[in-house]
């Protein structure tokens, strides 16, 4: 046992070795999680500023020129121009230029003060629908805030029925404290799967790998040696990302540190596992790198990171549920902003061991496999 012992640990300081040592591997395992980390957490955001918006205003009355101002007050418009007809709508649309034009017609402030209906006509730019309901949610905002304070002026009655929000988790909407928890999760994997997926196509490229064959070691006695700098680099990269979360971006973190630590333990042992089942199919760096990348893209795709998993096909939905990355991304989740206990995040963990058992079985098995 000792002997053993003593060889796994031999073998995993190799490989930890050859990693740090290759100055190609260094650069990968730094340079392109903090640039993805900088580029995610400050250019990866659903919240939008600085919208332009073209106002067709013919009334000219004191209820319309408020609620413009309204508008163009508001942080997330600026005005790009005023119109004074209808043909001037659609080359700003189309070109671009302004984002939605709100018209307000002539008989508007004359309505309000009527007590009647006074519509408004927002034309947005469809092209990207997300966008789209995003600047539609801030204007519905914008009015119903002006309908409120109207009516309690004017001695109106308020609107029969009026949405009350009261959003849970993150007060303040702020899109950021979503992204960058997922971002620990999300370059784990990369870092973690990539060092697994080059270890043993490594050894193959420099012509050791049949001296490896010879020695004492048995198969699983190698996998574990090759996994233990995967686990290892993982655990750390995913803990300073972590700690940049939270002390950088300024996330809070409101849950279990220890439940934590112990979903990333599953999740980066299942990246292991896939990662050493890629490197012993691969014959060559070059093929190791294409095979993680190969997994990474639908594993982000479908992880939930960017897109809700309730809006997929219910058969994609059910393909998300051998994918690691959906639970680590729940769990992260929910200990930053919904203060979860390891006891909640139960559920999240075991598909994670499942994952890991199977993936580093079947690595086992190819391993032999490869090896006979």
């Amino acid at each position: 046992m000792k002997q053993a012992l003593r060889r796994i640990l031999a073998l995993a300081v190799k490989e930890l070795l050859a990693v740090l040592k290759d100055r190609k591997s260094r650069i990968i395992l730094v340079v392109p999680p903090l640039l993805q980390l900088f580029v995610f957490g400050y250019a990866a955001s659903f919240d939008l500023n600085d919208i332009p918006v073209a106002i067709y205003n013919e009334d000219r009355g004191a209820a319309s020129r408020e609620l413009v101002a309204r508008i163009v007050g508001s942080p997330h418009f600026h005005l790009h121009s005023h119109l004074d007809q209808d043909g001037q709508v659609a080359a700003l649309i189309d070109t671009r230029e302004v984002l939605i034009v709100l018209h307000l017609g002539e008989r508007f402030s004359s309505a309000l003060y009527s007590g009647d209906t006074a519509p408004v006509q927002v034309i947005i730019d469809g092209r990207n629908s997300n966008t789209a309901l995003l600047v539609q949610g801030y204007l519905r905002d914008i009015v119903t805030e002006f309908n409120l304070q109207w009516s309690r002026r004017n001695g109106r009655p308020p609107p029969l029925a009026m949405l009350q929000v009261r959003p849970w988790f993150n007060s303040n909407l702020v899109s950021r404290w979503f992204i960058v928890p997922g971002i620990v999760g999300l370059l784990a994997l990369v870092v973690t799967t990539i060092v697994t997926a080059l270890s043993v196509a490594r050894e193959r490229e420099a012509g050791t790998f049949d001296q490896l064959l010879v020695t004492p070691m048995r198969p699983v006695e190698i996998l574990i040696g090759k996994s233990f700098p995967g686990l290892l680099i993982g655990l750390l990269q995913g803990s300073f990302i972590l700690l940049m979360a939270v002390y950088w971006f300024e996330v809070p973190f409101r849950g279990s540190l220890g439940g934590l630590y112990i979903g990333m333990i599953l999740f980066i042992l299942s990246a292991v596992g896939i990662g050493l089942m890629i490197s012993s199919l691969a014959v060559t760096q070059q093929q190791g790198m294409l095979g993680a990348f190969l997994f990474l893209v639908p594993a982000v795709i479908l992880s939930g990171f960017a897109t809700p998993i309730a809006n997929m096909p219910e058969a994609v939905q059910w393909l998300t549920c051998i994918n690691p990355l959906r639970y680590f991304l729940v769990i992260l989740r929910g200990v930053f902003l919904e203060g979860s206990s390891s006891a909640i995040l139960l559920p999240y963990y075991w598909p994670m061991g499942v994952i890991a058992l199977v993936t580093l079985s079947l690595a086992g098995w190819m391993f032999r496999h490869r090896m006979n």
